[in-house]
C-alpha cells in the first residue's frame, strides 16, 4: 500500500517519530499538526488526505470536538481516535461519533498498520481473499454436483451456492460473480435432470419428501405451542437468498430455533403451491374433494380465494384439538396498515396466519415497469430492493411489536422465482394458459429438451381441465413464447423474474422457526 496521505493530529507529535518513520517506510505520506484547529484547516486545504488520526486530549478543542466537526463536514472521512484514557464512557462517545477505530497509547506501529489496512485496504483484501476462496470452492462444488446428489444434498448444495453468491456480492468481486452465475446455470441444468428422474416418484407418496401439500402437517402442526400464540408468516415468492438477506434484520429481535426447507410442488405458482399448502392436499385431490372450490387456469375467477377455508378444514382434519385460528391476506398498503395496527390481537389466537403478497407483487411489477427493471436489474439488486422494502414496511414494525411477547414465529413461502433469459417456442390452442414457466392445455407442441412434460396429470397430483390435457414445465432459465408476436414478447419478458417451472430458486423453499430474543 502506498500513496495514501494521513493527517495525524497530536500535541505530542515529536514523541511519535518512530511511528511516523515506520509509516513512511511502508509508503504512506503523513502530514502532522499539533491541535484540532490546524487539523481542520489542513483538511480544508488538502483534498488528498484519506484518513485522520486524532489524539483525544489536545489544547484548544479536544479530539472528540474535532472529530464531531470533521464528521459534520466530511461524512465519509475515516477517523481513528488515539488516547491514553480507557474510560468506558469515552469509548462509547467516540463510537457514537462514528469513529473507524480506537487505539490506546502507547501505540505500536503494527497496530497502526493493521488499522490502516482495515480502513483503507479492507475492500481489496476481502475481495482478493473471497475470490481465492471461491476458486477453491468452485472446484469442490463442481465435484459435488457431479457425484449425484439426492434430495437433502441438493438443498445443502444450493445453500452453499447462495452463501457464495452473497459473499461475492458483499466483497464486490464482480468477475467471480460472473463465474458463479455460470455455475448456478450448470447446477440448474443438473437439477432439472434430477427432477425429471424423480418427481413422479415423490408425488402422493406417504414417505415422499417434504413438499407443499404435506408442509404444515410435518413442519408446523407438530411444532406449534399449546400454551403460547403461534404466528405463521408466508411471504409469497420468497427465495432462499431473499430470506438470507432478511435474516440479519429479523435476528435483531428474534432467534432462529430451526432453519428447515421443503420442495414446492409443480407448478411453482401461487394457485397450485399455496392452495396445496393450506389444503394439505395435492391440487388433483383438492379438485376431486372440493370441485366447487378449485378454479382452473383458464377460468377468470380468483384462484386463491379459498385459502382460509382450506386451512380450517386441514386443522379440523389433522390437529386433534380445537385451534382458534385467524387468517390475514395482505394485498395492498391498506391491508398492511390494518395488520400493523391490530397485530397484538393475534396474541388472543392459538394460530395466526399472515399471507403477505409484496414480493410477488414486486416481481410482477418489475416485469411491467421499466423503472423497476432498472432498480432490480439482477439478483443482487432484487435482493437489495426486497431488503429495503422489508426494513421500511409495516410488516417489520408489526413483527417488532410481536417480539416483545412470548410467541412462536414461523416464516415460509410457497415458491420462489428465477430470472429468465432463454425463450422457447410453444404452439398451443387458445385455451392454453398464459404463464411463462408452465403450460396446461391440449395438443401442445414444444421443444422437449426445454421441458418436463406431464402427459397424465392425475398421476402427478394435477387436475385435468380436459381429458386430453397435459402440462409442461420450463427448466433452467427458459420461458415459453407463442409464435405470434414472438420478438415483441421476447423483448418484454427476457430478463424478468418468473415462476411456475423447475429451478433451484423456484423449488427449494425455506421454512424457519423463530422465538423472540
Amino acid at each position: 500500500m502506498s500513496n495514501v496521505k494521513i493527517l495525524w493530529a497530536d500535541d505530542e507529535i515529536d514523541l511519535l517519530k518512530p511511528q511516523l518513520f515506520f509509516l513512511e517506510k511502508k509508503g504512506y505520506t503523513v502530514e502532522t499538526v499539533t491541535n484540532g484547529h490546524d487539523a481542520l484547516d489542513l483538511l480544508e486545504n488538502d483534498p488528498n488526505i484519506e484518513v485522520v488520526f486524532l489524539d483525544e486530549s489536545m489544547p484548544g478543542i479536544t479530539g472528540l470536538e474535532t472529530l464531531s466537526r470533521i464528521k459534520a463536514k466530511y461524512v465519509n472521512m475515516p477517523v481513528v481516535l488515539i488516547t491514553k484514557n480507557e474510560a468506558e464512557n469515552l469509548m462509547e462517545e467516540a463510537i457514537g461519533s462514528q469513529i473507524d477505530d480506537y487505539l490506546i497509547k502507547p501505540v505500536n506501529p503494527n497496530q497502526i498498520l493493521l488499522t490502516l489496512k482495515k480502513i483503507i485496504d479492507n475492500k481489496r483484501l476481502v475481495s482478493e481473499k473471497t475470490a481465492s476462496d471461491y476458486q477453491q470452492a468452485f472446484r469442490e462444488l463442481h465435484v459435488e454436483m457431479s457425484s449425484g446428489l439426492d434430495l437433502d444434498s441438493w438443498v445443502g448444495f444450493y445453500k452453499k451456492l447462495i452463501d457464495w453468491e452473497l459473499r461475492l456480492d458483499a466483497s464486490e468481486t464482480i468477475h467471480m460473480g460472473d463465474i458463479l452465475s455460470m455455475q448456478k446455470s450448470e447446477s440448474n441444468k443438473e437439477f432439472g435432470k434430477f427432477i425429471d428422474r424423480h418427481y413422479s416418484t415423490w408425488v402422493g407418496k406417504e414417505d415422499g419428501p417434504d413438499m407443499s401439500h404435506n408442509l404444515l402437517k410435518r413442519k408446523l402442526f407438530p411444532n406449534m405451542s399449546e400454551d403460547k400464540p403461534n404466528i405463521l408468516l408466508l411471504l409469497d415468492n420468497l427465495r432462499y437468498d431473499q430470506w438470507k438477506i432478511l435474516e440479519p434484520i429479523i435476528l435483531e429481535k428474534f432467534k432462529v430455533t430451526k432453519e428447515d426447507h421443503f420442495y414446492s410442488i409443480l407448478p411453482t405458482s401461487t394457485q397450485y403451491s399455496r392452495n396445496a399448502i393450506f389444503a394439505g392436499m395435492l391440487p388433483a385431490d383438492i379438485q376431486k374433494n372440493y370441485p366447487d372450490k378449485w378454479v382452473y387456469d383458464h377460468e377468470n375467477e380468483g384462484k386463491n380465494k379459498q385459502e382460509e377455508t382450506f386451512m380450517q378444514m386441514q386443522l379440523d382434519r389433522i390437529v386433534k384439538r380445537n385451534v382458534k385460528m385467524q387468517y390475514h391476506k395482505i394485498l395492498n398498503t391498506h391491508h398492511a396498515k390494518t395488520l400493523h395496527d391490530n397485530i397484538l390481537n393475534s396474541l388472543n389466537n392459538d394460530l395466526t396466519i399472515i399471507v403477505y403478497n409484496f414480493i410477488d407483487t414486486l416481481s410482477h411489477a418489475r416485469t411491467e415497469m421499466e423503472v423497476l427493471k432498472e432498480l432490480a436489474g439482477d439478483e443482487k439488486a432484487y435482493r437489495s430492493l426486497t431488503k429495503s422494502w422489508f426494513l421500511n414496511s409495516p410488516l417489520w414494525t408489526a413483527l417488532q411489536k410481536l417480539s416483545e411477547h412470548d410467541i412462536k414465529l414461523f416464516i415460509t413461502t410457497d415458491h420462489g422465482t428465477i430470472r429468465v433469459n432463454s425463450p422457447s417456442k410453444v404452439i398451443a390452442d387458445r385455451d392454453t394458459t398464459t404463464n411463462l414457466r408452465y403450460k396446461v392445455g391440449k395438443n401442445l407442441k414444444y421443444k422437449k429438451s426445454d421441458v418436463y412434460e406431464v402427459l397424465e396429470p392425475q398421476k402427478e397430483g394435477l387436475p385435468s381441465p380436459n381429458i386430453s390435457s397435459s402440462y409442461i414445465f420450463a427448466k433452467e432459465d427458459t420461458f415459453f413464447l407463442y409464435p405470434n408476436n414472438y420478438n415483441k414478447y421476447n423483448n418484454m419478458y427476457k430478463n424478468t423474474f418468473q415462476h411456475g417451472g423447475i429451478s433451484l430458486e423456484e423449488i427449494i423453499c425455506p421454512f424457519v422457526s423463530l422465538e423472540p430474543r
